[in-house]
């Protein structure tokens, strides 16, 4: 069983290390916001001072007193931090750090009220570079005019500072989100891994199989326990299953070879006691396939008795054993066997699978029908199929047919009990070979991919 665990390490990798980044860079976004606001504020706040304090003088004195207090500021700010000016009606300059009225200012209101507060940008930087400035421009009494603001600059070179301290942040909380949702889906899919390989040999048939070690004291461990506990109760299920079948099978095994010497014995009929051998014949025949399965099943996952086995000379072999007994019923029984496709495991258990396998072909097929049997090597397994143009599995029992004693009704007249395809899976099972049952337009398929026998 193959697992995409490079896919899922990734997935798991980049959703870890979204939150964080998403968290992180939502924290960090919040904060420049925050304080860009603040210093708004504060921005407006100074404005708000400045206006205050012009009001308070204006109330005094008026003009003169107005632009005393205009003088005193122009000669503490410089243009590109502040800007102040006071115009007569005639346009002539009577106070304040700049010459002449801007271009496309126009005054906006009488008194000295914070609103409408205004962006303007004007060429008073060094070199003549613009700078952004908010502030009012006011016609006083008498027709005199008077502007007032504060420059952006400071805000701008502090949201500046911040902004080039949050961008190596945020790269470097990128590279430890990724590291850190790597190392936690390294220690996630290991946990997962862990169980995924029990799962693997327990599918192989291995159903003692355990995880090893002491199960940690967590949700996973949790977990560990209960699949324990599972295969614990399948196992113990399997072998009272397995005891009982074997248990039948001996016990009447006995008896009747005992009936079988006594028909014998009888002065009968010699066609009677036939029959009656026959039948006798087919029922012990039947007790042997079921002792054969369940010892299949019980050495599942297990390797004693294992050989390397030349698939292609065995199969070979037994295609023609079988070729005249499918030419007398008028089939048609053809290989197609690559050379040493090489399997390590029971001779005796491979052979028996091919004659069940062709056996039930030759007798479910009719006249005219056709059988084949392919053999060829992949990377990793040796793929067996064997298929015929007969009538073929019914939809109704397909899931169930490797179960014991399944047949289909329309088959109920023709001899056999069910168990030939439930051997097949036992002995794949067995070696680690993977059985499957496509679908097929007309006929019967079936595929098995053996393990290939290592270099």
């Amino acid at each position: 069983m193959r697992h995409r665990r490079g896919t899922a390490s990734l997935r798991v990798t980049l959703g870890i290390a979204a939150g964080i980044i998403v968290i992180s860079l939502s924290a960090m976004g919040l904060q420049y916001q925050l304080t860009a606001r603040a210093l708004a504020a504060r921005q407006a706040e100074l404005l708000e001072t400045d206006l205050e304090a012009f009001a308070a003088n204006y109330q005094q004195r008026r003009i003169p007193a107005l632009r005393q207090a205009i003088d005193f500021r122009s000669e503490t700010m410089v243009p590109d931090e502040a800007i102040y000016l006071l115009q007569d009606r005639e346009g002539v300059k009577l106070a304040g750090n700049i010459d002449g009225w801007p271009l496309g200012i126009a005054p906006e209101g009488a008194r000295f009220a914070p609103d409408p507060v205004l962006v303007y940008h004007l060429p008073l930087g060094p070199g003549g570079t613009e700078i952004a400035y908010r502030g009012i421009a006011r016609e006083l009494p008498g027709g005199f005019r008077f502007l007032t603001a504060r420059a952006e600059t400071p805000r701008e070179a502090t949201l500046a500072r911040l902004r080039a301290v949050i961008l190596p942040v945020a790269a470097g909380l990128v590279a430890l989100a990724l590291l850190a949702g790597w190392l936690t889906s390294r220690w996630v899919l290991a946990r997962i891994e862990r169980i995924n390989r029990l799962a693997d040999r327990v599918a192989a048939g291995d159903l003692s199989a355990r995880l090893p070690g002491q199960r940690p004291d967590d949700e996973f461990g949790l977990l560990e326990t209960h699949v324990h506990a599972m295969l614990d109760r399948i196992e113990a299920l399997n072998r009272a299953t397995q005891s009982l079948s074997d248990l039948i099978a001996h016990e009447l095994r006995t008896p009747l070879n005992r009936i079988l010497q006594k028909i014998r014995a009888l002065d009968a009929p010699g066609e009677r006691k036939a029959e009656l051998e026959a039948e006798i014949h087919a029922t012990t025949r039947t007790f042997n396939a079921l002792l054969d399965i369940s010892s299949a099943e019980a050495s599942s996952g297990t390797r004693p008795g294992f050989s390397p086995v030349d698939l292609s000379e065995l199969a070979a072999e037994l295609v023609e054993l079988y070729q005249p007994l499918a030419e007398d019923k008028g089939l048609s029984l053809g290989a197609d066997l690559s050379a040493g496709c090489i399997v390590l495991a029971e001779r005796n258990l491979i052979a028996q699978v091919l004659t069940n396998l062709l056996d039930n072909a030759i007798k479910f097929c009719a006249p005219g029908d056709t059988i084949a049997l392919s053999l060829h090597p992949s990377e990793a397994r040796h793929l067996m199929v064997v298929e015929d143009s007969g009538p073929g599995l019914p939809a109704e029992i397909r899931s169930e047919v490797t179960r014991r004693f399944v047949r289909a009704e329309r088959d109920r007249a023709v001899p056999g009990h069910g168990l030939g395809l439930a051997l097949v899976q036992a002995v794949a099972t067995h070696h680690g070979a993977r059985l499957a049952l496509p679908d097929t337009a007309k006929g019967f398929r079936i595929e098995i991919s053996w393990p290939r026998l290592a270099d």
